[in-house]
């Protein structure tokens, strides 16, 4: 193992149940080791502003359970600059860090790797997000929890649209990625999704609602991403009424729901696995890498790989909706 004595942790971009568990997991492996552990509060800013302190194997009591992070997070422009780097790499060399572990999404990892890059400072990432769209990784923190979240939203949606005979469209997360609205709707059996990936999906969706075929059905769940290039839910709900106003079209945003509530077991497991692993990684000498889970084994991917390019969503899972939306 190399002579690392003190790992810092931070938890940076948006917030998903499971992060807990992970800083759970660094800070016990950590201490298991031999090694001193400081937590970085609210990202990459608690770096710039010395908002960093020692924690215990007490610090992480009773939260593996918990959503959000304990850590913090937030927006930092002034890490984006050299100065403000710098600042964050004495602010390091302050307290005697000599490694680093980031939980976050692809943006805090292009930090990460240009962090460790400058300054020779050894990183690796934790995937967390709830879009489950990073490269070189079939799992992020937080995407089940989210995802089941999903489906409880809209198994309820759907009790209503059952007795009012009510079209629906149900924007979840998901700006650049449509794997919340895609698996939602496979699991719901939603009559049709739209994202961000599909560039027709708006011209289907209309040559759907047109078949005469749907007026027998007793509900409609239509899925709709964030970021789809038509437009969000409330944007397209409008158009439907225009060209079909015999529909009871209704709209509900998830919205930050999806982010919160008590992580699910497998997020709990994943994040205590993936916490370990970045934990020994560092201490096996690796620099510049995300710790990730591929067919249920652990890989390492560079920050390089995972930060370019979303994860693709199945074609034939696309297909499936409408197969089983007859």
């Amino acid at each position: 193992m190399v002579n690392i004595k003190t790992i810092g942790i931070l938890t940076s971009g948006g917030d998903s149940p499971g992060m807990n568990a992970a800083i759970r997991a660094v800070v016990r492996t950590s201490i298991y080791y031999g090694r001193e552990i400081y937590g970085i509060r609210n990202g990459f800013r608690g770096l710039l502003e010395d908002n960093i302190e020692i924690m215990n194997s007490q610090s992480v009591s009773n939260i593996i359970h918990t959503g959000g992070t304990i850590l913090k997070t937030a927006r930092c422009d002034e890490f984006k600059t050299e100065e403000g780097r710098k600042k964050a790499y004495d602010n390091l060399k302050k307290h005697g860090i000599d490694a680093l572990v980031v939980i976050g999404g692809d943006g805090s990892f292009a930090g990460a790797e240009l962090f460790c890059n400058e300054f020779q400072v050894p990183v690796v990432g934790i995937p967390a997000t709830i879009d489950n769209d990073i490269r070189g990784t079939d799992y992020t923190i937080g995407y089940d929890t989210a995802l089941n979240t999903v489906v409880q939203a809209v198994d309820k949606i759907r009790d209503t649209a059952s007795a009012h005979n009510r079209l629906f469209f149900i924007e979840v997360m998901g700006r650049q990625s449509g794997f919340l609205a895609l698996n939602g709707g496979l699991a719901t059996g939603a009559e049709a999704i739209l994202v961000p990936e599909i560039e027709d999906d708006y011209d289907k969706l209309m040559e759907y609602l047109g078949d005469e075929t749907l007026k027998h059905k007793k509900s409609s769940m239509v899925l709709v991403a964030e970021g789809d290039q038509a437009g969000g839910a409330f944007s397209i709900s409008q158009k439907v009424k225009e060209k079909f106003p015999h529909y009871s079209v209704r709209v509900t945003i998830l919205g930050h729901l999806q982010r919160g509530g008590s992580p699910s077991a497998i997020d709990r497991i994943n994040a205590g696995r993936l916490g370990v692993s970045a934990v020994e990684a560092l201490l096996a000498g690796e620099r510049d890498i995300m710790v990730g889970i591929r067919n249920s084994k652990i890989i390492y991917n560079s920050f390089a790989l995972s930060k370019h390019d979303l994860r693709k969503l199945d074609s034939k899972m696309l297909d499936m909706i409408n197969m089983l939306a007859v």
